[in-house]
Parts: structure tokens; C-alpha cells; sequence
């Protein structure tokens, strides 16, 4: 059987900051791989002073789309999928009361869409966001990790969604982890190099932050890390494919040479939050052990 990687992001550009760099290791290893987004990023900032007209705001999804075309390319995923919802904006915003917005749509509506996803391309591994997101709440990618829970495990169930295809249960989900490692070893080489760091002591007080809420909250949960070095390029130049989200001359993304940033720290970090192989999931395969639990595997899940 063949094997199938399922990311579920919330916002185009989300595919090229979270993971783009394991998407294509898998890519290139034959495995097929599928996003499914979930929103158009219609309350997306322009962030790019070059694309800040009148004439992109007024198109802003559909440049947007083309540009998320052009990111999933440049990875190397094989379908995008739109779940077909508005970007629901940052808390508090006047978009959060939009009955478009995917904050607001019904939760078994959504979840839903995202089964029968699940169970027309079933992939064996399902990536989405971690429960925890207090650093950077945002009311889609706290959508992104509700739905993603519900339908990993309703996408195996033959009364859930029946109008949604015949049943079929991932083994794994995981939750892909924004690297405070990755950060921290980013913000030291800036300092090295005698540079002005991106990074505010603020910013770096989250960081350690986050770093004790990981270590407190389940310390015995696997961790898969995945070597990126031979695709460590791929996250800029997936990220650059979104002209009107990335400013090409951020010093957060790209203020480092770089010959120096892509060897920095070429590994990407996922949370096992589900694992249904029978094996400790951790290591650094996304897959691991999923050959012998496909083998035994029955029709349907």
C-alpha cells in the first residue's frame, strides 16, 4: 500500500513556515503528499511594501491562491486542498462575527469536510497544530487543531460521516512543533556574527517560556525530528513564493547568509500526539513502524 502524508494548515504561507522541509523529504522519497488549507488568508496583512497596492488588496485571495499554488510546487506536495473557509482574522477583529470565517463555521461542518478528505486520499500520517498555542492564538489554527482531532478519529468510524466515503483510520497524528531550539540557535548566530537580532529579549522570554510549558506538560510524549539538511533551502524558498505575506528583506527569515542559516539547525520537530501502531512513535521517521501495522491492516480501518 502506498504511503500518504496529510498536513493541515490554516492559512496560505502556513505550508512554507510549518514543515515545508520534511513535506519534500517524503516528496522525494515517493510518499504522495496532500495540504489541505483550510482558509483563503483574506485578512492577511500585506507585508511586502513592493505588493502594498490598491489593486492586490482588492485580490487579495486570489493572489493569494496563486501564490500558495506556486509554495506547494516549490515543496513538493502532489494536491492542495482548500477546505473552502474565510480567514477568521486575529482575535478581537471585526472578521471574527463573519459567518464565512472558519472561527465561526459549525464545528461537525467542518470536521466533516476535513473527513472526507481523510478518506478519499488516506494517508497513513495526518500533521496539524499542537493544543497548546497560547504563544500566537489565533482563532484558525485553534480550528486547524480542533478539527484535526475530531477527524482523525471519525474518519476511521463507518457511522461518523457516512455520506463522506468508506472509512479509513491514520495511524499517527502529530503536532508540528515551531523549533525553539531553531530560534535560539538563530538568535546566538546573529549575535556571533555581530548582527542585531530579530529576536527581543521579550520574544526570547516566550521562548524559554514555551520551552518550560513543553518540558511540564508531558515529558514522556515522543518527539520525531526529522533531517531537513538536504532540502533546508525549501522553507525560504517556499516562503518567498508568498510575495505579499514575506518581506524579502526580514531579518526575522532571511538575515542570515544563507550558506550559514540553512546549516544552522536543519532539523524540523514533531510532537506524537496520537499513535495507533502499537510502537513508541518517536525517532526521526514520521512513518516509523506504520509497514508492519499496514500489514496487518483490515479493509476499511
Amino acid at each position: 500500500m502506498s504511503r500518504c502524508l496529510l498536513t493541515v494548515h490554516a492559512h496560505p504561507d502556513d505550508e512554507a513556515s510549518k514543515g515545508a522541509g520534511t513535506v519534500a523529504v517524503y516528496h522525494d522519497a515517493g510518499v504522495r503528499t496532500v495540504l489541505v488549507t483550510c482558509t483563503g488568508g483574506e485578512e492577511g496583512d500585506i507585508l511586502n511594501p513592493a505588493m502594498d497596492s490598491d489593486e492586490v488588496r482588492a485580490n487579495l485571495a486570489e493572489i493569494r491562491r496563486s501564490e500558495l499554488d506556486r509554495s506547494a510546487g516549490i515543496i513538493g506536495y502532489d494536491e492542495v486542498v482548500m477546505l473552502g473557509y474565510r480567514d477568521s482574522g486575529m482575535p478581537g477583529s471585526p472578521a471574527n462575527n463573519d459567518p464565512r470565517c472558519f472561527a465561526s463555521a459549525p464545528l461537525d461542518e467542518a470536521v466533516g469536510r476535513l473527513v472526507e478528505v481523510i478518506r478519499r486520499e488516506r494517508p497513513q500520517v495526518i500533521v496539524t497544530y499542537p493544543k497548546e498555542q497560547s504563544g500566537y492564538p489565533h482563532p484558525d489554527h485553534l480550528r486547524v487543531n480542533e478539527i484535526s482531532e475530531l477527524a482523525f478519529d471519525a474518519a476511521g468510524d463507518p457511522n461518523s460521516y457516512s455520506w463522506a466515503g468508506e472509512a479509513w483510520q491514520p495511524y499517527r497524528l502529530c503536532y508540528v512543533r515551531w523549533s525553539v531550539k531553531r530560534m535560539r540557535a538563530t538568535h546566538d548566530k546573529f549575535l556571533e556574527l555581530g548582527l542585531e537580532s530579530p529576536f527581543s529579549d521579550e520574544r526570547m522570554a516566550r521562548m524559554l517560556k514555551a520551552e518550560e510549558l513543553d518540558a511540564a506538560g508531558d515529558p514522556g510524549r515522543p518527539m520525531i525530528v526529522v533531517d531537513v539538511s538536504d532540502r533546508a533551502s525549501i522553507t525560504r524558498e517556499a516562503l518567498l513564493a508568498h510575495a505579499t505575506q514575506v518581506d524579502p528583506n526580514s531579518p526575522h527569515w532571511f538575515g542570515l547568509p544563507p550558506e550559514i542559516a540553512d546549516r544552522l539547525y536543519p532539523f524540523e520537530e514533531y510532537e506524537v500526539a496520537r499513535d495507533l501502531t502499537g510502537a513508541d512513535g518517536g525517532g526521526d521517521d514520521l512513518f516509523a513502524g506504520i509497514d508492519v501495522a499496514l500489514s496487518g491492516r483490515t479493509h476499511g480501518g
